[in-house]
């Protein structure tokens, strides 16, 4: 299976001079698009030794500062950030012909900005952060279940749930954002912000 894609060219000089702004023009129009979830992307991680795995993770946040997700501490991404804090993202918005590929370190962030965020998820969601242990082996789905339905006793809707300790959010700080715009033939446009200091960046073209 294959396509060909018919785009307009990404060129250099329309570029912003800030990846998180050239992001934050792309993401727009992916929602202006209406892809399905265009904050879904897909976080790998790796062990000290090299072991990759990868999962789908919603974007929560972006700024200058970087990217933000959040998960449970104690899951695999979670031990791997914690032993290995370089990670990769990628954002597959297939149907526009696009694609983000960040690399960079992860950070917790503070438990003020993880008790923010909590406090926005649905009550079912906030239940569901203390009611699974991510990641870990489990014998059955009546165990998950049971479990969520013991937190929904003790903390009914429009009760206030806590904040799990175990869990909250990461900022991926960028050291390099690459935008993958496809084009007929294979010919895609690859431009890529590489950091040279801390508040400066410079842009390479790759090869498709």
């Amino acid at each position: 299976m294959r396509e060909q894609y018919r785009t307009e060219e990404l060129t250099e000089d329309a570029l912003a001079s800030e990846p998180m702004d050239q992001f934050g023009r792309w993401f727009r129009q992916a929602v202006a698009g209406g892809l399905h979830e265009p904050n879904a992307m897909v976080v790998a991680t790796a062990t000290p030794d090299g072991r990759p795995s990868t999962r789908t993770v919603l974007l929560k946040a972006y700024d200058g500062r970087g990217f933000v997700f959040f998960t449970n501490y104690r899951s695999r991404k979670g031990g791997e950030l914690s032993a290995n804090p370089h990670v990769s993202l990628l954002f597959p918005w297939h149907q526009i012909a696009r694609q983000v590929i960040v690399t960079g370190t992860a950070a917790r962030v503070s438990r003020a900005e993880t008790a923010a965020y909590f406090r926005t998820r649905p009550h079912g969601s906030q239940l569901g952060a203390w009611a699974s242990e991510q990641s870990q082996v489990i014998g059955s789905r009546d165990e998950l279940i049971t479990a969520y339905a013991d937190l929904a006793a003790r903390y009914p809707e429009g009760e206030k749930v806590p904040v799990p300790p175990h869990w909250g959010g990461y900022r991926v700080v960028p050291e390099a954002v690459e935008f993958w715009q496809g084009h007929e033939n294979r010919l895609h446009d690859r431009l890529r912000y590489v950091r040279a200091a801390p508040a400066a960046w410079t842009v390479e073209r790759l090869n498709p």
